[in-house]
């Protein structure tokens, strides 16, 4: 396609976390979101899979899982001694690991922190959990919709009236534990490099979407955001911090908070303030709705493009996964890139003299077990014994 780059690796560009080895024990979610995160700033990443497919998640073809990206992966029986031990030698390697299993089964396995210690004290052991690795649920199962309920996250998203609504898995899954796993591994790595000691990261999401909710709990302490969802300035309440259908059918939002930007609304409308109820008074909110709704619904998106993007009335086109990676400014930023004839997201944050190399999918970056297990720290003897008992794949 036209409006996205097609990129593969780029041998001339490493990140600013180049030099650092992570092992990743494949699971779903949270974890393979950190090691994308980790691998996409240039982290050296191996990825141990199982020998038989999981069945957990949502299958799908090499090149469209996007969180297991740039980094290459080697089937592994963990249940066998030798493969165990081949894992190991990995970890001995290693800077750190990251693993997202209920609490206790990597213990079970012979892999658990004590005994990455044993063969590795400067090791940094990066665990995700739903409940966390402690508590009356932490054994319990559950998905990202459940650990945001537990932390008034999903109560406090949604309509007036209205049950609450599911934010996809952003809140628990990514937001709440693949960066703050990731930050979490990240940080202690810095501390690592004075103490010379490693240590375990314990990343749960229900406290990484709770510190999400943070200023919402600071306003809700105020008396600036009551209990009541869809009433309040920021989940839907107020008329100027909303979404509004177009004369098309599509949507467009504004968020004009402060008087400044609504003043140029305003002016950009045609409207002078007197025609519009005060938008400070939160009993008149429901009226002023009606009259941003008839006024949007006068005209498509595109004509509503033409006459307030760009401004300074905190304006943007509600736009789909379809549509994002066309849209002109994420185009001139390379938002979204095409690797392996799939468009995604590219890395972020970006740096001004670190520049990571471009990630490659999961598909291309398949290497031969040998030269993969050889680069860290396995023999090829070795390894042909394991590759010929079907312990290693």
């Amino acid at each position: 396609m036209n409006d996205v780059a097609e990129v593969g690796g780029e041998a001339d560009r490493h990140g600013p976390l180049q030099g650092l080895r992570i092992v990743e024990l494949a699971g779903i979610g949270p974890a393979p979101m950190a090691a994308m995160l980790l691998a996409d700033l240039g982290a050296d990443i191996i990825r141990i899979d199982r020998l038989e497919p999981s069945r957990l998640g949502i299958a799908k073809p090499k090149q469209f899982d996007v969180l297991a990206r740039g980094r290459p992966s080697v089937a592994v029986d963990l249940k066998h001694p030798d493969g165990l031990a081949c894992v190991r030698d990995i970890v001995r390697c290693a800077d750190g690991l990251i693993e997202g299993f209920r609490p206790g089964v990597m213990e079970r396995l012979g892999l658990g922190p004590q005994d990455c210690f044993d063969v590795n004290p400067r090791l940094v052991y990066g665990r995700v959990t739903g409940w966390g690795q402690t508590g009356p649920l932490a054994q319990a199962a559950g998905h990202d919709l459940n650990y945001i309920a537990l932390t008034g996250a999903l109560h406090a998203i949604g309509r007036a009236g209205q049950p609450p609504t599911p934010p996809l898995n952003l809140v628990g899954d990514f937001g709440g534990g693949g960066l703050y796993l990731a930050f979490g591994v990240v940080c202690a790595l810095i501390e690592c490099q004075h103490s010379g000691r490693g240590q375990v990261v314990d990343a749960a999401m229900v406290d990484g979407a709770a510190t999400l909710m943070s200023s919402i709990y600071g306003m809700f302490g105020a008396g600036l955001h009551g209990p009541e969802r869809g009433t309040n300035l920021l989940d839907s309440g107020a008329p100027h911090y909303e979404v509004y259908r177009c004369a098309d059918g599509e949507y467009i939002s504004i968020a004009p908070i402060e008087t400044k930007f609504r003043g140029e609304l305003f002016r950009r409308l045609g409207l002078a303030e007197t025609e519009i109820p005060d938008l400070d008074d939160v009993a008149a909110w429901p009226d002023s709705k009606r009259v941003f709704a008839d006024i949007f619904a006068q005209r498509t998106q595109e004509e509503w493009c033409a006459v307030l993007e760009g401004a300074d009335v905190c304006f943007a086109p509600v736009l789909s996964a379809l549509q994002a990676p066309h849209h002109l400014h994420n185009r001139a930023r390379g938002t979204f890139v095409e690797i392996d004839g799939v468009v995604q997201p590219a890395p972020g944050p970006r740096f001004g003299r670190s520049v990571p190399a471009r990630p490659r999918s999961a598909r291309e970056c398949t290497m031969d077990a040998t030269k993969l297990l050889e680069a860290w720290g396995v023999d090829r003897a070795r390894t042909a014994q394991l590759r010929s008992a079907g312990i290693v794949k």
